[in-house]
Formats: C-alpha cells, structure tokens, sequence
C-alpha cells in the first residue's frame, strides 16, 4: 500500500472514501471455454484476449464508441490471419459471452466498507455495466458507479479519478483507491490518494483493518 500524509484533523482515519476496481478485484471471468477452443484451433492460450484488449478494439468498447457485436468483429479481423473467420468468429464469441462470478470475500469487505465510509466502484467497463451488477446482485454494493462507457473516460486517464472522487464527496488526496492495474494505481497515485495494488483478498485487509473490527 502506498500512502500519502493524512490531511489535519482527521488522525482516526487515513482517508475519507474508497474507489474501488471491478474487473479482477470484484469480478472475475471463466474463460475456460475460450482456452479450449484456442487449444483445439492451435493457437496459443491468451491469443485471443490479447487481440481482443488490443487498445485499438478495446478502448472504443469502454468508451461506448462501438457495440458489442461491432467490438465481437473486430476481435474477429484480428484473427483472421491465424485462423479461418467462422473459428474466429467462435472464439471472439466465446470471450465476449464468458460467464463471470464475484469474489464473495471482496464482496462482503466492501459491505462492510460501505457502512463506514462512502464506496464508489471506479472501472473501465462497457454500456452492459449495471446489467452486469444487477445480474451478480450487486446494484446496491457502491454508493456510486462510475464507469468509463457512462462518463466518457477511461482508467488511467486523470479525469475519470476526478469524477470518482467528486461523486464519493472526498478530496482527491482523502481517497483510497483499489486496483489491479500497475499504471491505474500510479496515476491514483500521482493524484495523490492512497493507493492498493490488488492482487488477493489479503491485500485490503491492512488498509482497511480500522474499518473493520472484529
């Protein structure tokens, strides 16, 4: 955890709201499917993931720049040097359906959270966002939602970290600010909020330990 001096007149608590990451910290993807049909077709595992978050397919998807379809076509023009389009066409498909779980763990910590402290989830997601929470049950976890589709912005980009921080009602340096992405933390950081590189439960537990006794 990376921690910026605390403002005056609030020794109790290091900061006044969480941002918090979805992909890879709440939600979780099952690519499996996509692993075998990448093993069957003889493509390396990851090929496909790695044509499909190419920035120039990906970013204009959390933008809300192209649909779902349009993005699932572009996943396939990217293939199509590495196999024939009707197996492109299947695995673009295959990720773009992967089923998804959240961690209850996460889940059950941010609650937790939410009632000390305001929670906004902070995430570089598609116009599908609220569906997505809705269906993992997840509507009512953050105080506020600010995804890249809905404000026009993406992680890292300093804007979105402004927006967040606004709607959580807290200056930028009085936020903690959860993700899994190396270069989103760095401009958190650079913001000036307290920052936790995400990669398991555990990690949240000593930042968050005041807000959690018991």
């Amino acid at each position: 955890m990376h921690r910026r001096p605390q403002a005056a007149g609030t020794p109790d608590r290091p900061f006044d709201a969480v941002l918090c990451d979805l992909d890879q910290v709440i939600r979780f993807y099952d690519t499996s499917r996509v692993t075998a049909l990448e093993r069957a077709a003889g493509l390396p595992e990851g090929t496909t993931e790695e044509v499909a978050y190419a920035p120039e397919r990906d970013l204009p998807f959390l933008l809300g720049r192209i649909t779902r379809r349009e993005w699932v076509e572009s996943i396939v023009r990217g293939l199509a040097d590495r196999v024939p389009r009707t197996k492109a066409h299947e695995l673009a498909t295959a990720l773009a359906e992967a089923p998804f779980r959240a961690d209850p763990v996460v889940v059950g910590l941010l609650r937790r959270v939410r009632a000390r402290l305001p929670l906004v989830l902070v995430t570089n997601a598609t116009v599908d966002l609220e569906d997505d929470l809705a269906s993992l049950g997840l509507s009512d976890l953050a105080d506020h939602v600010v995804g890249s589709a809905g404000v026009g912005v993406a992680k890292p980009d300093r804007r979105i970290y402004e927006i967040a921080a606004e709607r959580a009602g807290a200056a930028m340096d009085r936020c903690l600010f959860v993700d899994d992405r190396a270069e989103n933390v760095e401009t958190a950081l650079a913001c000036g909020m307290t920052t936790v590189l995400y990669r398991e439960p555990a990690d949240l537990q000593g930042p968050l330990g005041f807000l959690l006794p018991g």
